[in-house]
């Protein structure tokens, strides 16, 4: 039976972590590229019988991860798949502290993870599969700060702004192609998760937008990592998947 490949990058905690749990089922083939492999996800493809691999790499570097991944991709034969799927989760928040207070490597590495090298790797996924036709997609998490410009997160707002943008981009060239592949940048909503609670221990004095993360925990109002892992791959899965480039799970 052809089975469903998905290469899902930052796979080793918070959504990530669920998306990847949700994704090992019995036809599956999952890549998961984070700094740190995940003894509980060998255990559970065992179990499943799904194919699994872990590729402990750091996305700061994505030209050495892409070049992984092509090699891989061409050496799979695309009639023993029924889909072939990049989800581009990674990213990281650097201190959150006014742009002119900001480390220049600490504001690279920002760029690099989650910009950088989601540019890359659907560069190096889409032209390997280029003559796949097979179903291809692209889903890049975003984020509502990649709309909406908040003090003291410049990098990561400019980031989560350029993987919108340069999904829409991909979307009218992919348009272009006999079987382009379906992308989207998607907000996943406020999720519970480590970079969520780096938010909420900032410092009120650097970070004005404080109170607002903290209230939002208090108040019970943020999404568990499994819930929100749900809603993201059930956006994946719709039919219409890809109509508009850029989205968001709330609607």
């Amino acid at each position: 039976m052809p089975q469903h490949l998905t290469i899902l990058t930052g796979a080793s905690r918070g959504m990530g972590l669920a998306m990847a749990e949700q994704l090992l089922v019995n036809d599956a083939v999952l890549v998961c590229i984070s700094r740190q492999t995940h003894t509980q996800l060998a255990e559970q493809a065992q179990r499943v019988g799904a194919t699994l691999l872990q590729w402990p790499l750091d996305l700061a570097d994505g030209a050495s991860a892409c070049a992984q991944l092509g090699q891989w991709l061409r050496q799979q034969d695309p009639a023993t798949l029924a889909s072939a799927t990049l989800i581009n989760n990674a990213g990281v928040i650097p201190p959150l502290v006014p742009l002119s207070e900001s480390d220049p490597a600490a504001l690279a590495q920002a760029l690099r993870v989650g910009l950088e090298a989601p540019m890359q790797l659907t560069a190096t996924f889409l032209g390997a599969t280029r003559q796949w036709s097979i179903p291809r997609k692209v889903l890049n998490i975003s984020s509502g700060l990649g709309r909406r410009a908040m003090a003291s997160q410049a990098a990561y707002c400019a980031a989560k702004a350029g993987m919108d943008h340069f999904t829409r981009c991909v979307a009218l060239d992919e348009a272009l192609q006999a079987n382009g592949a379906k992308v989207c940048s998607l907000a996943p909503g406020v999720i519970d998760t480590d970079m969520q609670r780096q938010l909420r221990s900032a410092d009120a004095t650097q970070f004005p937008d404080h109170g607002s993360f903290a209230g939002l925990h208090a108040q019970g109002q943020l999404t568990s990592p499994a819930d929100a892992a749900r809603r993201v791959l059930a956006y994946l899965a719709r039919a219409d998947f890809g109509k508009d480039a850029v989205g968001d799970v709330r609607g």
